[in-house]
């Protein structure tokens, strides 16, 4: 777990040194949970939500997109459940004053039973070979049986309480388990308690007239308010959808680790309206198309995997997590859920509008069902920023830093080096950016001898320096340098442009 630690540290640490994220307001000591994106981490995040917006919007000919406001009528969120159901359950630590969630403490429980079980696992993968049969072994194995029981025990017993509203037998349940505070190992607690997690603001120019309000805590209801006006002035057809990308704000009991819990965050949602019926249908087809999508960035099949929920949600009848290898273990980096027709019925019923669509092909009218793909913007940033940075070792027995961001995501794809300051090498190596900034983010570094800047750029993470030398000026070709295999070419200046596209077409790798 120390090398996990040591990992994430340097991750952090990374980001800021390379410009990707600061913490906000730093100047003033910060604010707890909340971080500004910095002139690198602003490219490698609009390049990762244009990515996710090509493969949902543009793929589809039968999903388009909006941009609803932050701000809504707040009777939304009365229908939406919200109000009276957005809460998580909080314990705190009366030694250490430490606030948790109570289901994030049991959940990290069973994942320890969890990493139990691979270690079993990988121990008799090394001791048994080719011949090793992991189904057999997993169902067979006393301890491996033990801990998989355990866990989902542990799990059932969780979604029951909190279905429940039973808050003494989730406190129970850590106790009979024996979970510390993670930080001081101090096992006095609090009674478990319920917390609203919605920030609430005001409307108006006076207090005594002003309208509360609250600052929304996901963008889906933005989607299904606008549900009747898309479907009519696009005039679509069941099954269609609607994409939304935008900032949600939760006052987190506990944000922690980095990025990947703050309590301002943005996501990038898809509501996908279908028949009555058919929903599991397209919740099996969201659920394979977008583990494609994730993989399509070649971090790597192993970091995913399909977390399905003991606790489902108020509104849904199926629901699944893709979760990701974080530094810290495997955490929720995409929700897919079937949320039944829950949203648009109650807000037909708030607002006394009809919220149907009439299917020709059936000849009736009915409120239709939603599959819904949600992801972390701010978390698919910190998957992506922390499985790239790499340590290695070089023949030469020297070391590297590489920051290996899948090339269709990098802040800048191309660094252009002139060899040195004169001759007319500066010249040429503007001459290529006044080239290639139309399509591409590059950047121009003169500064340290040219192995040094080799250094600098995979650091920073980009993908490819294109180096101008003296025989640049004899044949009109400069050394490609590739990041990841650190390999050279030499390329004619003519060529870049053809060269570049087939190493960063985004056809090239959704469609791979």
């Amino acid at each position: 777990m120390a090398n996990n630690d040591d990992q994430f540290k340097r991750v952090v640490a990374h980001a800021k040194e390379y410009g990707y994220i600061f913490g906000s307001s730093e100047i003033y000591d910060g604010l707890s949970a909340v971080y500004d994106y910095a002139q690198n981490g602003v490219e490698l995040k609009n390049n990762i939500r244009q990515y996710w917006w090509t493969s949902m919007v543009k793929m589809h000919q039968n999903i388009v997109g909006i941009d609803a406001a932050i701000l809504m009528h707040p009777t939304t969120w009365k229908a939406s459940g919200h109000v009276d159901a957005f809460n998580d359950p909080l314990i705190d630590n009366k030694d250490s004053k430490k606030r948790y969630r109570a289901d994030v403490l049991i959940e990290d429980y069973a994942e320890k039973l969890e990493q139990k079980v691979q270690k079993e696992i990988a121990k008799a993968k090394k001791r048994f070979g080719e011949s090793f049969d992991e189904t057999q072994f997993v169902s067979t194995h006393p301890r491996v049986v033990g801990y998989r029981q355990k866990k989902e025990e542990v799990l059932a017993r969780m979604a029951r309480s909190l279905d429940n509203n039973d808050l003494a037998d989730v406190k129970a349940l850590i106790e009979e388990l024996g979970i510390a505070d993670p930080e001081t190992g101090s096992k006095n607690w609090t009674e478990v308690r319920q917390f609203n997690l919605m920030f609430g603001t005001k409307l108006g120019a006076s207090a005594e007239h002003a309208t509360d309000l609250y600052l929304r805590p996901e963008t889906a209801q933005g989607i299904f308010v606008n549900f009747l006006n898309v479907q009519k002035t696009g005039r679509m057809k069941v099954p269609f959808g609607i994409a939304q990308t935008g900032k949600a704000f939760r006052n987190e009991i506990v944000a922690r680790q980095f990025i990947f819990r703050m309590r301002e965050f943005e996501q990038m949602e898809m509501q996908f309206f279908v028949r009555p019926g058919e929903e599991m249908k397209w919740y099996e087809y969201w659920k394979e198309t977008r583990l494609k999508w994730h993989l399509s960035l070649g971090l790597g099949a192993d970091n995913y995997r399909f977390h399905d929920h003991e606790k489902l949600a108020h509104y849904a009848n199926a629901a699944t997590d893709i979760e990701f290898k974080f530094p810290f273990g495997f955490k929720e980096l995409e929700g897919i859920h079937s949320r039944t027709d829950f949203d648009l019925k109650a807000h037909e019923e708030y607002s006394g509008k009809k919220l149907q669509f009439f299917d020709p092909e059936l000849n009736e009218s009915y409120v239709p069902y939603v599959v819904e793909t949600s992801i972390g913007l701010d978390r698919m940033f910190l998957a992506v920023f922390s499985n790239s940075l790499k340590e290695e070792t070089l023949e030469d027995g020297s070391t590297r830093t590489v920051l290996a961001l899948p090339a269709i995501l990098a802040p800048v794809k191309a660094a252009v080096l002139p060899l040195i300051k004169r001759d007319g090498l500066p010249e040429i190596a503007h001459q290529i950016i006044d080239m290639l900034k139309w399509d591409y983010q590059v950047q121009y570094d003169e500064k340290d001898a040219v192995g040094r800047r080799y250094r600098r750029q995979d650091a920073v993470g980009t993908p490819f320096c294109i180096t101008v030398d003296h025989q640049t000026k004899d044949d009109q070709t400069v050394t490609l340098r590739h990041r990841d295999s650190m390999e050279q070419e030499r390329v004619e200046i003519s060529d870049l442009p053809a060269k570049m596209a087939s190493l960063l077409e985004v056809k090239s790798w959704l469609a791979s």
